[in-house]
């Protein structure tokens, strides 16, 4: 093979891969605008967000191949693709336990999003106190030579859950012997406070929105709040309004 040969399998190696590893990244891209939509979107009705803040990040070359390589799988863009499926993750942080299933429900329910696997250690935690929700969902990314459907792996988690599972790591980070029987216990006790913390939060929040519900039935119906803005309707938007709902209830007894 002459040097000029050598030199374009170079380049369509490094080609092949940059354009393997840039479709994780539109697909963490797909996922986050998605977020920022179901977010505005529960802001604008719910007057709270329950999405707190989101993470992302994409497996090291290394970590892929360590991976690949406990797995049994000779290396190859193939192998990676079909084997490993965490190479793109989110983390999305929520405010409360019952948070985490609504906005996986709201992911689950994207018409263009396949949910492939669904693991709940939030009913079944791991043994040492570990808790969060975790979905491999698979993403259409769309390229100017077609599309593709990509992999995330995506953790939904409590606030409590992820100051719990991020100082665990920070701990035991790059610590490969067994951890002692006592350290264990310590660990499942300090996840139990934060579960009963993530408990205690939720019963308030539910008490303090009734009392926030009672509230807005005495609100002027005409005032909406978009982006912090607040507009009033026009009488004629109310009329609008009116006959929709007057329209629909029509329908739904028809329909009876």
């Amino acid at each position: 093979m002459n040097q000029m040969s050598q030199l374009d399998q170079m380049k369509r190696i490094k080609h092949e891969i940059t354009r393997f590893v840039m479709v994780y990244k539109f697909a963490l891209d797909e996922i986050e605008t998605k977020i920022d939509i179901l977010k505005e979107e529960f802001e604008a009705f719910h007057d709270y967000s329950p999405i707190e803040h989101t993470k992302s990040r994409l497996k090291s070359p290394e970590s892929i191949l360590k991976k690949l390589y406990r797995k049994g799988y000779p290396i190859s863009l193939g192998n990676i693709k079909e084997h490993i499926k965490d190479i793109a993750g989110l983390r999305i942080t929520c405010s409360f336990i019952s948070d985490i299933y609504k906005v996986s429900e709201m992911l689950q329910k994207q018409s263009d999003i396949k949910v492939l696997d669904v693991k709940d250690y939030i009913a079944n935690p791991k043994p040492n106190g570990y808790k969060s929700l975790h979905l491999i969902i698979e993403v259409p990314v769309f390229l100017s030579d077609g599309t593709e459907n990509v992999c995330v792996e995506v953790q939904i988690r409590t606030i409590a859950m992820d100051f719990w599972a991020s100082l665990e790591h920070k701990i035991f980070y790059k610590y490969n012997k067994d951890v002692p029987e006592h350290m264990l216990r310590e660990l499942k006790s300090a996840a139990d406070a934060a579960n009963h913390l993530d408990h205690k939060m939720e019963r308030l929040h539910h008490e303090i929105q009734e009392i926030k519900d009672l509230q807005a039935e005495e609100e002027d119906p005409r005032k909406i709040i978009i982006r912090d803005q607040q507009f009033m309707l026009p009488s004629a938007f109310m009329e609008i309004i009116d006959q929709a709902a007057d329209r629909f209830i029509s329908d739904k007894d028809n329909n009876k």
